[in-house]
């Protein structure tokens, strides 16, 4: 009787998100494999998204961020789980690892027949005068969370440095925790991945939440305040005195192991995969925030850390290791991500028109604003949408939302339409849920396919702003009662509501450049219409003026 084969011994370095579900993908695929779970730190899985929200006190259970235990793995899935023991060096051709354990620095080897590198990154911690002060903290797992926590006890001010989706979240949770906050940000709006205009309510919220944003303005320095506390010196020469603060700059891949195995790179630094998650060495699998993968879009290499593409990537390996011949490639990234502040979220998928101009890249955009329900069911909140497509052929390139609810559900259509390669047209044409406490008849997403396809066939010519110049006639086609309650920055503009426009239009001059303007942006595209086929030249003010301020701001009081 034949022996049976060796178990294969399947290494993993990193848990978390991509480790973590590669190990699991692989038990559920082989009962046989030998499985080797090593993690750096003390924890193996847990939810690290969920990190800002245990500072603030949103999530009260620090347990419930623990996903698994090294006692719980084994449990449920048989593996052999080494937390606090750091992988030191990769032998490509013995095919195993040196483990060093942390506690007492005792080292042993390791064989493999599949490795899986899921090593995660680094926060981002410029060289900066000052950057080693214990009082400047990043998050990155359940022991910086931790410490987080702890200083906030006794802090009354706090800054928060880099106010992308993390920065945020820390702004927001030390709000919620009492703490007076000050937010720096290099450039000159929050949310710097998305494009300016779709970041204004944001703003708005968090200056109306009372913290201070410093926009434009970069750190510099660290050192001590003349009070004892800590002295934050920005590029501007400002100070901004803090009892601590959290960098939210970014992260670097952490890819020192695989660099000094070898293993080839891309230019900054991540580890380079084929579409199953291989390295250039084809026993060596890598997922997660230190590896470089396809941009869904445009086919070029990008890195993007989120959880949610490493969990896919992890399984990806797993599937590939044990069925390679059923398993799917990898479709590549769109970066779809999004942000809770408060009362609004943002977010984004795809490429924004900021990404597409540094690129070259020939595209078309469109703004709307509508309510994320039927406008007469009470509660309907207002919500922006951005849509960027291929002029070509129509191909979606990218969206962003914005707004008081329902952002998560419209960005999701889009990062799907994107995926399955709709068109402006298929957007126009989607048939979504509808009832009123729910949506619109005409959805948002319809909304801004409607429009987009308005503008490829010329029906109309958006503008994203209300101009300066005097020579350009500026229409305000909304009733006075709100053109006096926000009025428009033009002190020159028309005032001719919708509904006289045709009988007034002769008030007009015919040779003048006219831009329409309303609240939302359906009307004034009613409007370019009338306009258009009475002669003028005309352009629409895409989004109406609500994409340019808080649609919560109180109105202007009447004049006496």
């Amino acid at each position: 009787m034949s022996a049976s084969p060796a178990p294969l011994r399947i290494v993993i370095v990193g848990g978390v998100a991509a480790g973590a579900s590669a190990a699991a993908r692989a038990r559920r695929l082989d009962e046989s494999a030998a499985i080797t779970l090593i993690e750096r730190g003390p924890d193996v899985s847990f939810a690290n998204c969920g990190l800002p929200y245990f500072i603030g006190g949103e999530i009260g259970d620090r347990a419930a961020l623990a996903v698994q235990t090294p006692a719980s793995l084994k449990q449920l899935l048989n593996l052999d789980v080494r937390t606090s023991t750091a992988v030191t060096a990769i032998d490509r051709a013995a095919r195993q690892v040196t483990l060093q354990h942390v506690t007492d620095g005792a080292t042993e080897t390791l064989a493999y027949d599949k490795l899986i590198l899921a090593p995660g990154a680094q926060p981002l911690r410029p060289p900066l005068p000052g950057i080693d002060d214990a009082r400047l903290f990043s998050l990155r797992n359940l022991g910086d969370m931790d410490r987080i926590k702890a200083a906030t006890t006794a802090a009354a001010h706090v800054t928060v440095i880099g106010a992308g989706f993390i920065g945020l979240e820390m702004a927001e949770q030390f709000r919620h925790a009492g703490k007076d906050v000050t937010l720096v940000e290099l450039q000159p709006h929050v949310l710097p991945l998305l494009d300016p205009a779709m970041t204004r309510l944001m703003e708005d919220e968090l200056r109306r939440h009372d913290i201070e944003l410093v926009l434009g303005d970069g750190i510099a320095s660290f050192a001590d305040a003349a009070d004892g506390r800590l002295a934050c010196q920005l590029a501007s020469g400002r100070t901004v005195t803090t009892d601590f603060a959290v960098l939210a700059l970014g992260v670097r891949p952490d890819t020192a192991l695989a660099a000094a195995a070898g293993l080839e790179l891309g230019p900054r630094g991540h580890i380079k995969v084929d579409t199953f998650m291989r390295t250039s060495d084809p026993a060596i699998y890598a997922a997660g925030d230190a590896i470089e993968v396809e941009d869904f879009v445009s086919g070029d290499p990008c890195a993007v850390p989120l959880g949610g593409p490493a969990n896919r990537q992890g399984r990806l390996a797993a599937d590939h290791i044990l069925r390679p011949v059923e398993a799917k490639p990898f479709a590549g990234v769109l970066g779809t991500a999004i942000v809770r502040v408060f009362d609004v979220s943002a977010g984004l998928t795809g490429w924004t028109e900021q990404r597409l101009q540094r690129a070259g890249r020939d595209y078309r955009a469109v703004t709307v604003n509508d309510n994320h329900h039927a406008a007469y069911y009470p509660g309907a909140k207002p919500l922006q949408l951005k849509l960027l497509w291929e002029p070509v052929n129509g191909r979606i390139l990218g969206a962003q939302v914005t707004g008081l609810a329902g952002v998560d559900k419209r960005l999701d259509v889009l990062a799907t339409a994107i995926m399955g390669g709709l068109t402006i047209d298929d957007l126009a044409q989607l048939e979504l849920a509808y009832a009123p406490p729910f949506g619109s008849a005409k959805d948002i997403v319809n909304l801004a396919g409607f429009t987009a396809v308005n503008t490829r066939d010329g029906l109309v010519t958006p503008v994203d702003h209300i101009p300066d110049d005097p020579a350009i006639q500026v229409v305000d086609v909304r009733p006075p009662p709100l053109v006096a309650a926000h009025p428009l920055p033009r002190a020159d503009a028309i005032n001719i509501p919708f509904g006289q426009l045709r009988s007034r239009a002769g008030e007009l001059d015919t040779t003048r450049l006219v831009v329409t303007v309303c609240a939302l942006g359906k009307t004034s595209y009613f409007a370019a219409r009338v306009l258009a086929q009475k002669g003028f030249d005309v352009r629409s003010l895409t989004g109406g003026i609500r994409a340019h301020f808080d649609p919560r701001t109180p109105a202007k009081p009447p004049a006496p």
